[in-house]
């Protein structure tokens, strides 16, 4: 079987190695592919892996050695699933491989945001704490969070690996999510989106995107929440109505914003959030613990594994 990699160089800078990979067949792998250049990569390959490369139906009807796309990501949007299913292409994703991790980055965002850990080292590396006619200083308010109520909006694998940091910093823990169930009774109270927003401290966005959840943190939920609110985004950019968030923390009613994601990625220049108050914006990288891209390794070698056996596991578009 033919392989080929468009755009590997995220998922492995040089750290992780392909040849579990390469051990499946001839593989070819390109750290990027521009659009144009997409049909001319693939070419004869029988398998294509992706992270972002989009894959339309004009491409797969210009590749008809296709019979395999895996997605390296758990997201699928940047293939044309309808179409992959007409034309006989099994497409899969890489469910579950970053929870761990992902929830880790909620709580550093959190923290940053208490604490502001990397500005002050900044200032002590340019000088100042030496200098200084005080034994110490602090820049912006430092925030303790025992006793303080976490707000978790979406509660699955991610939201209550999250939920479980928070509570063993002492926080109060609510869930708003359409499907409770017992492990996540364990760790929160479930509660209605108004009640949530109405009484947490911090707000966490865990939930997929959708029709319903886009702009889902907007003027008028906002205006629900505490005043001094904290939010937190490492899910999805599209769930915050951008401008909403930008006047919320420039007029003071959310006191601080962390947020691994916005809704156009790479970030543009034009992006309100990029000038607000108390925002701090990091380039999407919750998934990227080295641990976390090794288990995308091995998924991804295992569902092309198991395709070629005629098992396919992780299917999209069945």
């Amino acid at each position: 079987m033919k392989i080929v990699v468009l755009d590997g160089y995220t998922e492995n800078p040089g750290d992780l190695s392909w040849a579990p990979l390469e051990a499946l067949g001839e593989t070819v792998i390109y750290d990027r592919t521009p659009a144009g250049k997409t049909v001319e990569r693939i070419g004869d390959a029988e398998a294509v892996l992706t992270n972002k490369t989009v894959l339309t139906d004009e491409i797969m009807a210009a590749c008809p050695k296709l019979t395999y796309i895996g997605v390296l990501a758990t997201g699928y949007n940047v293939v044309d699933t309808e179409a992959a299913k007409r034309r006989g292409i099994t497409v899969t994703n890489i469910p579950t491989y970053g929870t761990d991790t992902v929830g880790q980055f909620a709580i550093a965002l959190l923290l940053e945001i208490c604490h502001r850990i990397g500005c002050h080292d900044k200032t002590v590396h340019e000088g100042r704490w030496e200098n200084s006619v005080d034994w110490c200083y602090w820049d912006y308010p430092l925030l303790e969070l025992a006793g303080k109520t976490m707000g978790i909006i979406g509660f699955g694998r991610i939201g209550q690996v999250t939920g479980r940091i928070a509570k063993a910093l002492g926080m109060r823990v609510l869930a708003c999510d359409s499907r409770p169930c017992e492990s996540g009774r364990a760790l929160a109270e479930y509660v209605s989106l108004d009640e949530l927003l109405a009484e947490a401290d911090v707000i966490s966005l865990h939930c997929p995107l959708t029709s319903e959840t886009k702009g889902l943190i907007n003027k008028e939920r906002i205006e629900k929440m505490k005043d001094g609110v904290i939010l937190i985004n490492n899910s999805r950019g599209p769930l915050v109505e951008e401008q909403d968030l930008a006047d919320a923390l420039n007029s003071g009613k959310v006191y601080a914003a962390g947020l691994d994601v916005v809704s156009t990625e790479p970030i543009r220049s034009d992006n309100p959030l990029l000038r607000a108050k108390n925002c701090i914006i990091t380039p999407h990288i919750s998934w990227a613990s080295r641990e976390s891209r090794q288990r995308l390794m091995d998924i991804a070698v295992e569902n092309l594994r198991q395709f070629m056996n005629g098992t396919p596991v992780h299917v999209v578009n069945e």
